[in-house]
């Protein structure tokens, strides 16, 4: 195992400026050149230190920010509407981008890769919770609702259309009558 700083947030490893223990190889032959991380030498160590240091001030303002959002979130109520079948299955899924596009419309613009749904993808009628990760000492629970999407809107739409379609055929035929009786005179 090898000892490293991280320079970047890496999924499932860490957050920028952690120190984590990954294998040899992964650290050699993936993170460090591709810029993802740096060896954690005792001298950046001590480099790393000063850094959190000068910027635990500033890091103070972030997280309570980050803290009002979350209880922003927790007070939200989200439903996602998706088509589904009698047994309550869905055709396709709910995913991390439709909690987002959710959110968005209550005004809270987060990233999709910020936002994990518990147990993956969902593909089922229910309530539901994602994980989203606001900044790293902030996380938040949002508990959401995938309910059946009403298709009465799209029959009436598609009766509509039936009648549209049919009322220029009558009066095509009654010119169609009119021409053969003028031709007849």
């Amino acid at each position: 195992m090898m000892e490293i700083i991280l320079l970047k947030d890496v999924d499932n490893l860490g957050f920028a400026d952690d120190i984590v223990q990954v294998k040899n190889g992964y650290a050699r032959n993936y993170l460090i050149p591709q810029g993802y991380a740096i060896l954690a030498t005792p001298s950046a160590k001590k480099q790393l230190a000063e850094k959190l240091r000068q910027r635990a001030h500033k890091e103070k303002d972030i997280i309570e920010k980050a803290r009002q959002l979350a209880e922003k979130i927790k007070a939200l109520e989200i439903k996602i509407p998706a088509k589904a079948g009698k047994l309550g299955k869905l055709y396709g899924s709910i995913n991390n981008s439709h909690i987002a596009k959710a959110l968005q419309e209550h005004g809270i613009d987060i990233d999709k890769k910020y936002i994990k749904v518990i147990g993956g993808n969902v593909k089922r009628l229910g309530k539901y919770t994602a994980v989203i990760r606001l900044h790293r000492e902030v996380v938040v629970e949002l508990p959401f609702e995938v309910v059946k999407l009403e298709e009465k809107p799209q029959a009436e739409a598609a009766e509509q259309q039936e009648e549209v379609a049919q009322a220029p055929s009558a009066p095509a035929d009654e010119q169609i009558s009119d021409q053969s009786e003028t031709q007849a005179e």
